[in-house]
């Protein structure tokens, strides 16, 4: 460090020093500016351009050393020199000095911090670069930070000075104006009567909402800033009040909501009502869960009492089943439903031209455009395929695309890899091994599900391993091989090339949510893995919501519910009041058998963020209606606060644990504990008694065994 940093570290040392040795806090408070009201009144009567110096001297060097009190300066500004020049003098004053602390952050620490944190910090130079004068605008106009923070932070990135300067010195004249007010009439107060005077009572309610006016100007320049562009295309009139881009969960929901509440609203599907979940994934693999769980109690007929048979039957049969299940669904997301709901439905594909202009090419061919004043883009997401060598040539399959091919096979396919060891694997791994597949499983993960605790992810591995799936976790796919008509899928594992022969290879490795081809680009709406959205859903233009697959950060049917609720009721309503979406409780499970369903936290995610827990655990092997199904296996994990029964969350693995974890679920979402849940009657015999046991063994290593030992006494006293 050179002398001349040492030398202004030393003088800021011993400003401070100076500060707290001769205890200089005691002159900055209301108290001591009340007692010296008269002589600083007749001192500036006296000598008014001596005091108005010295006093902007010490409000110079007070913000440059970031000293506390600055509010109770900026009040005596107001009570000695009045409105207008006690303004003027603060503003000048905060706005040098806050200059000087951000000269001096950047003179003394700016060095040693970029070469610490050089990466990170050019990502936010970059930011400051574009925006950073409209960021520094807002701080300063809503004080969330501290200023003195803002200013030595400030001092850390490569704004200019010049312009910290000149932002500080608008940026914080409205709020100075409004303190210097609240000082001139506090300087008024001679009487108790003067304490509740129009013009004091007046300021206080000043400096109470200017916060929330200030948030609704840069809440306005940012609109103009971000529209400024579009500004000579917005129409006058709209044709709608709503169109929605996508007719999966979060389409449906958005649309829904609007009809009911009686906007106009436009509803527009390229493809299938009813999205991925309906035909390709939530409905459509339960079935087949459903036909693959029967055929396996069939092979184990001997578990019941019955004899074991192997179950004969027409894959073709499981397929067109599977389909006829989807059918009688559609109803209850198809065109004519939502018409009647007063929902437009158009179908064909969807492009943003402007902020309040969509272009729809419909299926026909012909294209019609219609201005609204919001949208909501729910356009989901699709199946993610690796960039594999050879894959594209191996015939591969999809957990959206294998209904359609596999439901013109005869048989259920002889070898089958699945690539991918999260849910959607794991599901479809287990049901196509019960209905006869040689199934290999290949994850390239240390362990399947992976989100879960580890002995959850064991159990679901030994659970695929039962029903004869060959696991194959720390497998890394390599690339697919076709020769002589022979399909072979290589991997790697320990250092060493492995070879798996298939008939059908099912790519389920996750899904990636749909960003382009509607617009998106043109505008110049952010997106990384997903749409960015703010707590509202709201894009980068306040108008254009998105909710669902494409927005994230849950890839789940009932999530996009949910958040399209938060996405209508903001784009039609949000001039009045907007919600922020709630993501404190969102349950999920996975469909193998056992079953896992969670809610909240886990153990690994809990050790992760290092928060403290207590575990609770009821093995649902104890448990008498699990006996008498023959389903005794799993258990009921709950995560509480340490000492108290609130829950932070739940997993449960098991037969129905989807269904068991409702109650959980309520009871996170309301604010209820684990004794509300012990005190709550359960039907007997039923698998939900299994939620009271697990409340029952918290309490029971709660009881009060101090107490308990004298109670004991009691009764024997009791019986002589």
């Amino acid at each position: 460090m050179s002398f001349r940093k040492i030398f202004l570290l030393a003088v800021v040392a011993l400003g401070i020093a100076a500060f707290f040795v001769f205890d200089l806090g005691r002159f900055l408070s209301l108290e001591y500016l009340k007692q010296s009201q008269a002589s600083f009144e007749a001192l500036y009567a006296s000598q008014p351009l001596k005091v108005s110096l010295v006093y902007f001297a010490i409000y110079v060097a007070a913000t440059a050393l970031s000293f506390p009190g600055a509010a109770i300066i900026t009040l005596a500004g107001g009570a000695i020199f009045g409105l207008w020049w006690g303004t003027l003098l603060v503003s000048f004053a905060s706005s040098l000095g806050a200059t000087l602390a951000f000269l001096t952050s950047r003179f003394v620490l700016r060095d040693s911090i970029e070469a610490k944190f050089g990466n990170r910090l050019a990502e936010i130079n970059r930011g400051i670069e574009k925006d950073g004068a409209f960021y520094l605008f807002t701080l300063r106009l809503i004080p969330v930070v501290p200023f003195f923070v803002i200013n030595l932070v400030m001092g850390l990135t490569k704004m200019k000075a010049l312009t910290f300067y000149a932002v500080s010195q608008i940026g914080m004249l409205a709020g100075t104006l409004v303190y210097v007010n609240a000082g001139t009439q506090l300087a008024q107060i001679d009487s108790l009567q003067g304490i509740l005077s129009p013009a004091l009572l007046g300021s206080f309610v000043l400096l109470g909402v200017f916060p929330l006016i200030a948030k609704w100007i840069v809440g306005l320049m940012q609109k103009r800033k971000v529209y400024a562009r579009w500004a000579s295309v917005k129409p006058q009139r709209f044709d709608r009040n709503l169109i929605v881009i996508g007719a999966g969960a979060g389409g449906l929901v958005s649309a829904y909501i609007a009809a009911v509440v009686k906007a106009k609203v436009t509803l527009v599907e390229a493809h299938k009502m009813g999205g991925d979940c309906l035909n390709y994934g939530c409905v459509p693999s339960k079935a087949l869960i459903k036909s693959a769980k029967l055929a396996h109690q069939m092979r184990h007929g001997e578990t019941y009492g019955l004899h074991s048979t192997t179950p004969t039957f027409s894959f073709k049969a499981v397929m067109r089943r599977i389909q006829d299940i989807v059918r009688a669904i559609e109803p209850h997301d198809s065109v004519e439903r939502y018409t009647g709901l007063g929902v437009e439905v158009l179908q064909g594909y969807a492009k943003l031209v402007n902020p309040w202009t969509v272009q729809i090419k419909l299926n026909d061919g012909s294209t019609q455009t219609l201005t609204t004043r919001s949208v909501v883009i729910a356009a989901g997401a699709r199946p993610f395929v690796p960039p594999l060598p050879g894959l594209e040539d191996s015939g591969y399959v999809t957990s959206d695309t294998m209904w359609d091919k596999f439901g013109e096979l005869d048989e259920v396919p002889k070898r089958l890899v699945v690539l991918g060891g999260g849910p959607i694997g794991c599901e479809l791994a287990q049901s196509f091994a019960r209905l006869g597949s040689l199934v290999t499983q290949v994850e390239m993960a240390p362990r399947v599900m992976g989100r879960e605790d580890e002995e959850v992810s064991e159990l679901a591995r030994q659970a695929l391993l039962k029903d004869g799936v060959d696991v194959r976790t720390g497998h890394k796919a390599l690339r697919v091989e076709n020769s002589d008509g022979v399909k072979t899928l290589v991997v790697e594992h320990a250092g060493a090339e492995q070879r798996i022969e298939f008939d059908e290879l099912l790519c389920a490795v996750g899904r990636s949510a749909r960003l382009t081809g509607y617009g998106l680009e043109e505008l110049g709406i952010p997106t990384n893995k997903t749409v960015e959205t703010n707590e509202y859903l709201q894009t980068l233009y306040p108008n254009i919501y998105a909710a669902g697959d494409v927005a994230g950060p849950y890839q789940f049917t009932h999530v996009a519910s949910h958040q399209a609720w938060y996405a209508a009721v903001n784009a039609l309503f949000g001039d009045f009041k907007m919600f922020k979406a709630d993501y404190r409780v969102i349950p999920w499970a996975t469909f193998i058998d056992p079953e896992v369903a969670r809610v909240g936290l886990n153990e690994q995610e809990a050790k992760e963020k290092g928060i403290a827990v207590e575990v609770t655990k009821y093995g649902i092997d104890d448990l008498d209606r699990a006996i008498a199904d023959s389903e005794a296996h799993g258990f009921v994990k709950v995560l509480t606060v340490p000492g108290k029964d609130t829950i932070l969350g739940v997993t449960i693995v098991g037969t129905h644990a989807g269904d068991l974890l409702a109650e959980y679920v309520l009871a996170m979402k309301h604010g209820l504990g684990l004794n509300k849940i012990l005190g709550t009657i359960h039907t007997y015999p039923t698998l939900a008694e299994a939620n009271k046991y697990a409340a029952g063994e918290w309490k029971r290593a709660h009881a009060p065994q101090q107490l308990l030992a004298w109670v004991g006494r009691f009764h024997d006293w009791r019986r002589g």
